[in-house]
């Protein structure tokens, strides 16, 4: 039971990734705007890690799907949803209204501090998601499975050896 639960927390925050990164990836330069709108990063970070992040997402995203280097990709996904956490509730309590950008766009919105809370725990969900990959490690439906085939040997056979 464990590893399907596993199975849908893999495939679901894969999905998730997938589709955050495909939206903003044609629109770089959205990407950046919504980075530099949390006013964290110094100087020409924010452009940086605005070109990277949905790469990085869309490659998240695919190894949560594929189920490949599971543990790696729940640390990495269950990191950038900490960083994602940690950027909205520092907008919200310096009072800095803007879209989050997760899903494309960025900038000013009016009513964002109303949707900050819906943000942040929707971020942890996914992070509790992530966490649990990570912890599970090979789930069912994953190319882990094929690819690193466990190496154990039964006691009683290697009494024999």
């Amino acid at each position: 039971m464990r590893e399907w639960l596993g199975t849908a927390a893999r495939l679901v925050t894969g999905a998730v990734w997938i589709w955050a990164g495909l939206i903003k990836l044609p629109h770089p330069e959205q990407s950046v705007l919504a980075v530099r709108a949390y006013e964290l990063l110094p100087g020409d970070t924010a452009t940086t890690v605005g070109h990277l992040l949905p790469p990085l997402e869309i490659a998240v995203g695919l190894l949560l799907v594929l189920g490949l280097l599971t543990r790696f990709a729940g640390v990495l996904s269950a990191l950038l949803f900490v960083a994602f956490i940690v950027g909205i509730a520092s907008v919200w309590a310096r009072g800095i209204n803007i879209d989050c950008g997760c899903f494309g766009g960025g900038g000013y919105d009016p009513d964002a501090a109303s949707k900050y809370p819906w943000e942040i725990a929707r971020d942890a969900a996914l992070l509790l998601a992530s966490a649990y990959v990570a912890w599970q490690g090979r789930t069912r439906l994953a190319l882990d499975r094929l690819i690193f085939r466990p190496t154990y040997v039964p006691d009683h056979e290697q009494a024999g050896a």
